[in-house]
């Protein structure tokens, strides 16, 4: 569903595009074939004597005989002359005898099989559009500009490219064991499995230990210093606490981004609410994609460095991970600008299909307008040749991350149950309650 949604906007897209350069029905792509004289002199038409514009159909003609030939011969009917059959054609009287000016057409040598089917001259003219269109430079439009212009402004005021905030959150557990170091990178689902196994493991030895006698040294089981290594071995998943807080900062940062689009303000706080649930994970993936080194898999945040492993730690699962990172490269190796970026999460953030929304047509129209900004930007800031591949890219990239939406938040639940240090506000973001 996802996939058609965004392959009939793109269809629209195309659409919009060619209504910019309608098509002159007036001399070429008529179904003619023509010559023009490479002299300037003056030339005749050879049927009524009117200025010729050039050979149609195998001879010398105006534009208003070789319209007239060309009806003549997709007519069916007879034509009969109401005079003696031998009606002088000019100018002035060339519409008063059709059966005359028809035998004058084939006598100069017109010919019927020139004349193009319907479906030819529509291709001609499809053909004649697109070469228009590649020849002349395409230019954003004000309102295009404007757009582009609101959505870097709301992106450099509300995400800080240095991440000097980042040091800011509880720290990347380095010392930590790694998951894949434990034996877990094979099986998807062996990280929880293994997450359940040791709290298993923590609650007997605690078990065993109040049972010691109290003469033991295990009798010292309750003095603050085991409180805190209890507290300590109950972290299972030891990057979580950062991601935590980074989580919830860009969830913030999201929320002010959209909040600062006059598109997004003049929605209904319900569509507000809906959009920015089912696009923060999204817009968060294209923001991170920004830092993302595709020679090294690292993402590079300014002070701090993350990798797959950090996610493992804090309890994601590979199946997400892996589909998550081939995501990244495929993204990265497009090397969009900052223009397209933002235009980027503009599309992701209003997605008129997502669940709570109640004023789709409004919110349609509005990634309508995001979306061809994006097109034409492309058209008209690129110069490589195959800059026509870049939106369908870029459209199949935003198809990927809604496919890994509801994965992340299954994950995101699933490590929830196990170790409760999920923010509040990124489990309102993915409640399924509006």
């Amino acid at each position: 569903r996802q996939c058609k949604y965004y392959c009939l906007l793109q269809l629209r897209m195309s659409k919009e595009l060619e209504e910019l350069s309608p098509l002159d029905d007036s001399g070429h792509g008529d179904g003619s074939e023509e010559e023009t004289e490479e002299d300037d002199e003056p030339k005749i038409c050879q049927v009524c004597g009117d200025k010729s514009t050039g050979y149609h159909f195998n001879a010398m003609t105006c534009e208003g005989c070789k319209g007239f030939f060309r009806r003549a011969m997709k007519r069916p009917a007879q034509l009969c002359c109401p005079f003696q059959n031998a009606c002088v054609i000019t100018k002035s009287n060339r519409r008063q005898c059709q059966s005359c000016r028809l035998q004058k057409c084939l006598s100069i040598g017109m010919k019927r099989e020139l004349i193009m089917s319907d479906e030819a001259v529509e291709k001609r003219r499809m053909q004649i559009r697109r070469k228009r269109m590649q020849e002349e430079p395409v230019t954003l439009s004000p309102q295009q500009e404007t757009v582009i212009q609101e959505l870097l402004t709301a992106h450099h005021k509300t995400f800080d490219m240095t991440c000097t905030n980042f040091i800011q959150f509880r720290p990347l557990d380095g010392d930590q064991e790694s998951m894949s170091e434990q034996g877990l990178k094979t099986n998807s689902g062996s990280v929880f499995h293994a997450a359940m196994h040791k709290t298993l493991s923590e609650d007997a030895m605690l078990q065993n230990d109040s049972f010691s006698s109290p003469s033991s040294p295990s009798s010292s089981f309750h003095s603050p210093e085991n409180k805190e290594r209890k507290q300590r071995k109950s972290v299972i998943f030891t990057t979580l606490p950062h991601f935590t807080d980074l989580t919830t900062h860009m969830i913030k940062n999201i929320i002010n981004f959209s909040k600062t689009l006059a598109m997004f303000r003049d929605l209904i706080i319900e569509d507000q609410i809906a959009l920015l649930k089912g696009a923060t994970f999204e817009i968060i993936l294209i923001h991170f994609n920004m830092f993302f080194n595709e020679e090294t898999g690292i993402w590079e945040c300014g002070p701090l460095q993350y990798c797959l492993d950090d996610a493992m730690r804090a309890g994601f699962q590979r199946h997400l991970l892996d589909h998550m990172m081939n995501f990244h490269y495929t993204l990265r190796k497009l090397h969009l600008h900052e223009e397209e970026y933002v235009l980027m999460q503009a599309i992701s953030l209003f997605s008129p299909d997502r669940p709570g929304v109640t004023h789709h047509s409004m919110i349609d129209r509005n990634q309508e307008i995001v979306a061809l900004t994006l097109k034409t930007y492309i058209e008209a800031k690129r110069s490589e040749p195959n800059k026509h591949l870049l939106y369908p890219k870029i459209m199949a990239c935003l198809t990927e991350m809604r496919s890994m939406n509801e994965e992340y938040t299954k994950q995101v639940l699933k490590i929830q149950d196990i170790q409760p240090d999920v923010s509040p506000l990124l489990l309102e973001i993915i409640s399924k309650d509006s």
